[in-house]
């Protein structure tokens, strides 16, 4: 197996579903720029999720439309153009 393959730099990060407001705390070496404070008082790294379990039909059961950064408007913004 090839040295150096994965990344060493794994630390605490908060996920937060935005369409819900769900969050868990779990190790985690990706790159966020926010930060958020923690049920137990200790400030964490922040990365928005725009879908988890607890809001994807799959697990949920329920078939609902999640918009929460305007995708629908980014696409046609980014294509009317051509």
């Amino acid at each position: 197996m090839k040295k150096d393959l994965h990344p060493t730099s794994y630390r605490p990060v908060v996920f937060k579903d935005m369409s819900n407001e769900y969050a868990f705390l779990t190790k985690s070496c990706v790159e966020t720029k926010e930060t958020i404070k923690w049920e137990d008082g200790n400030e964490y790294p922040l990365y928005k999720l725009e879908i988890s379990h607890t809001s994807h039909p799959f697990y949920t059961g329920k078939m609902k439309l999640v918009d929460t950064a305007g995708r629908i408007d980014k696409f046609k913004n980014r294509y009317a153009k051509k």
